[in-house]
């Protein structure tokens, strides 16, 4: 039901002509307070016609109103307030509910626009945490009320797939690590050896260097690292797929840190065009001292990636795509 048209019709049945039905209907307001009714009619308009002050005018129509299809119709100062009745109100917009059923609420407010939303994001080789749970279920719901505003949510899944951690977890696999370990139980056995490299480094801190190496060869292309970097990947994919699969909740890209590795060049030549890119101790950096910030490690002095190169890469292809 249109309400500000009964209200208009309330109004207009209490005055004479001094007002057209569209000039009511526009003057309308939803008060700022709800104690102060749903809808609201400013009296200043009247003042002229009638030649009282807009309060006196207030108080004199809502007297003459019908309030019987109202919970409550007051003059409260140059306003009339209208309460609406809450039980017809609550009637109609649940039966409005229960005929439309699952259309209910649709609209397409956002004409087909693309949203990307940024949710799981788990680490390769690592359980998923409560974390990693709350933004999967917070980013779903969200998508659902885009799709119900008309707007094409692009669900991201942004795995933690790459880095120097990779190399370190590497290493740990050929010192400790064991295939059939892997394959029966691989997010807990990969875990392991990663917690028991760190143990090991404290005594033994030359394992960093090897880390280090041994990641330099994954970001080389060498096939070894390479096919035990995929094969760890596959595994906690489908480790995690099961829970997804519990939650009932799908992805439209699982477009991880690993799928920009060979779109890092650009973003590195721009920061270079542009004059950011300055040497610091072998390794290329941009300073943000005007930002009271310490400089942005891009590239380490072997040539190394770190995370903020690959999410230089991925916002210029999100931006574009």
């Amino acid at each position: 039901m249109d309400y500000k048209s009964q209200v208009t019709n309330s109004i207009l049945s209490v005055l004479d002509d001094e007002l057209s039905s569209a000039e009511v209907y526009q003057k309308l307001e939803r008060p700022k307070d709800l104690k102060m009714g749903d809808l609201a009619f400013p009296t200043f308009a009247l003042a002229k016609a009638y030649h009282k002050a807009p309060n006196q005018i207030a108080a004199d129509l809502a007297k003459k109103i019908d309030a019987t299809s109202y919970d409550k119709v007051e003059a409260k100062g140059a306003y009339i307030n209208f309460f609406l009745d809450k039980g017809q109100y609550s009637s109609e917009v649940l039966t409005e509910v229960i005929e439309e059923g699952s259309t209910y609420g649709q609209n397409d407010n956002g004409q087909g626009g693309n949203v990307p939303i940024d949710m799981s994001s788990p680490n390769i080789a690592k359980p998923i945490s409560m974390g990693h749970l709350r933004s999967t279920v917070i980013g779903n719901s969200i998508a659902k009320l885009l799709v119900k505003n008309g707007y094409h949510p692009i669900k991201d899944n942004h795995l933690g797939d790459w880095g120097t951690q990779f190399g370190k977890l590497i290493v740990a696999y050929k010192k400790w690590g064991n295939e059939e370990d892997v394959k029966k139980d691989p997010i807990t056995n990969l875990v392991k050896y990663y917690v028991k490299f760190h143990k090991e480094d404290k005594q033994h801190p030359e394992l960093d260097d090897e880390a280090r190496e041994t990641f330099k060869k994954l970001e080389d292309g060498n096939e070894e690292e390479l096919n035990l970097w995929k094969w760890f990947s596959k595994v906690s994919l489908d480790s995690f797929n099961q829970t997804y699969k519990k939650l009932g909740i799908t992805f439209d890209t699982y477009n991880g840190e690993a799928f920009y590795n060979d779109k890092m060049q650009e973003g590195i030549d721009i920061l270079k065009d542009k004059g950011l890119l300055k040497e610091s101790r072998g390794a290329q950096v941009v300073m943000l001292d005007k930002y009271n910030l310490s400089p942005a490690l891009i590239l380490k002095s072997d040539g190394a990636t770190l995370y903020i190169t690959r999410d230089i890469a991925t916002a210029i292809y999100r931006d574009r795509t």
